[in-house]
């Protein structure tokens, strides 16, 4: 099964992570700690209610496994990469970007603390019963948003972070060894798509019931990249640009990535001829294409 090295494209200006997002399943696998009414020692004695989720945000060489409509096979981060990602996303001021489930943008949390590992038994996490690699991001976010607190934390819906963001990919094995068993891996993941019916819909169902408008922003970003030898954007960015010119299938993942790259609304006007924003804003189908996104994702269920 292929191994793909996710990197950081310092030349293109979507490149990095854009948010954080709190869900039930993380990837990474690595559950967060919720921090609340904690004592701590302080320079003055402060007895309020904390509020802080402290966990692993992004972890190196973790083959995380992935399928799309082609074919399945894993991603990773080296820790070169995990630190970049860590540094540009709050060099891009990014810390109080949140989602829920990659879907629901949410207001009221914020990044607070941000650290990478690099001594296990020293280090923060340890202190709350965690054992990161080396090399992980961690860090913790402060929740002042009441419904997510009490429906989301407290009841146990949400166990860990995830994150949203556009890299490159190099495909090769790792520079540096990746720990688990990578057949473990591949059994683990299958055995996690027959746990529920659902999640089998999940990965087999797909639609392209999305407007031509859509499909012909698509087509026009890709004419224009064409003719002009534009260096904007990824390879995903790219490939969904062409499934949906070719008026493909798309599958719910790949809906939900369209949804939430509404992040970027604000660079849509763009010229092609001036930046990125307005040729990447069509090639997710523009503003048609990522509204009917919107839509689709509220019938999902």
């Amino acid at each position: 099964m292929r191994i793909v090295e996710l990197i950081i494209d310092e030349e293109d200006e979507f490149s990095g992570i854009d948010a954080i997002s709190i869900v039930e399943h993380p990837a990474i696998e690595e559950n967060f700690v919720a921090l609340n009414k904690q004592k701590q020692y302080k320079f003055a004695e402060v007895d309020t209610e904390k509020r802080l989720l402290m966990g692993a945000i992004l972890v190196p060489n973790k083959p995380i496994y992935r399928k799309d409509d082609k074919e399945e096979y894993y991603i990773y981060f080296t820790k070169d990469t995990v630190r970049k990602a860590s540094e540009l996303y709050l060099m891009k001021g990014n810390q109080s970007n949140a989602t829920y489930e990659h879907f629901e943008k949410i207001n009221g949390l914020s990044l607070v603390e941000s650290w990478i590992v690099e001594d296990k038994e020293k280090d923060k996490t340890a202190l709350y019963g965690m054992d990161l690699p080396l090399g992980t991001w961690a860090g913790s976010i402060k929740v002042n948003n009441e419904k997510v607190w009490e429906e989301f934390v407290k009841t146990g819906m949400v166990k860990g972070f995830s994150i949203e963001g556009y890299f490159a990919d190099k495909a090769e094995r790792p520079k540096e060894p990746v720990e688990e068993d990578l057949s473990a891996e591949i059994e683990a993941g299958m055995k996690l798509l027959s746990i529920k019916k659902d999640m089998i819909i999940y990965q087999l169902e797909s639609f392209n019931d999305y407007p031509d408008a859509a499909s012909n922003n698509a087509k026009r970003a890709i004419k224009y990249k064409e003719e002009n030898n534009v260096k904007c954007g990824t390879k995903v960015g790219w490939t969904r640009a062409r499934q949906l010119a070719n008026k493909e299938k798309i599958s719910r993942d790949t809906i939900a990535r369209m949804a939430s790259f509404n992040r970027h609304k604000q660079n849509s006007k763009v010229p092609y001829d001036e930046g990125c924003g307005g040729i990447m804003w069509d090639a997710w189908g523009g503003t048609t294409g990522i509204n009917w996104a919107i839509e689709k994702m509220k019938t999902f269920k």
